[in-house]
């Protein structure tokens, strides 16, 4: 398959290479095509690797996986072009973290909206899934790092987008647990769990942690 990885931060970074080595065709998206980082990934994941810009990536890509800064996700969309992203499936990994006021970062957007709600609406032929905006970049592709049955979510409003990302979580990344919360609107739920994450990477010294949920038999 043809993925986009938007952004060349350990984020972008982690799941094109994840995604390469499951085998796929990644296009790393940058503002500029010279970019630096995205040319030694290039260099170091070699086969079915490549990068341009965030429009270059959109159009390249069958799926698009959004790993940018909350702060910069609309504008480096709107760069990647409406007519590239339409019809896609767009994973939204970004998290609303305004960090103007130090650590812990607050959030620019909560309680009644979302970024991945905000990404929707702005994007309104693109299959948005909320997805691993909840782990470190690390877990995210490889759960078994923590111990224990650890739990990832979706959100979106097209049921076939949400599996067909739920697929790539189980087959390719090794998730058991993928819960879908619903609608785009359960966006608001997992990007206010970031208050949470970053308190306990506080208290627990590492980013290296997830949540399991431990459900009733009867009422699963």
């Amino acid at each position: 398959m043809k993925i986009a990885v938007l952004g060349t931060g350990m984020v972008g970074n982690t799941l094109a290479t994840k995604l390469v080595q499951l085998g796929h065709e990644v296009r790393m998206g940058s503002r500029t095509p010279d970019n630096v980082k995205a040319a030694a990934w290039v260099a170091e994941a070699a086969n079915g690797a490549s990068h341009g810009t965030f429009s270059d990536a959109a159009a390249f890509g069958e799926i698009v996986f959004n790993c940018t800064l909350g702060t910069a996700t609309l504008d480096v969309l709107k760069a990647a072009g409406a007519d590239n992203l339409k019809g896609k499936v767009l994973v939204d990994v970004s998290n609303p973290l305004d960090f103007s006021q130090g650590m812990p970062p607050r959030l620019f957007v909560s309680n009644d909206d979302s970024l991945g709600e905000q990404v929707q609406r702005a994007f309104p032929e693109a299959r948005v899934v909320k997805a691993l905006n909840t782990i470190n970049c690390y877990v995210m592709v490889d759960p078994s790092r923590v111990p224990g049955q650890g739990t990832t979510f979706v959100a979106g409003n097209d049921r076939a987008a949400k599996n067909q990302v739920r697929q790539i979580l189980q087959e390719g990344f090794g998730w058991k647990q993928v819960v879908d919360l619903g609608d785009i609107s359960n966006a608001r739920g997992t990007e206010a769990y970031l208050l949470l994450w970053g308190r306990l990477w506080g208290a627990l010294g590492t980013p290296d942690f997830n949540i399991g949920l431990n459900v009733r038999e009867e009422i699963q």
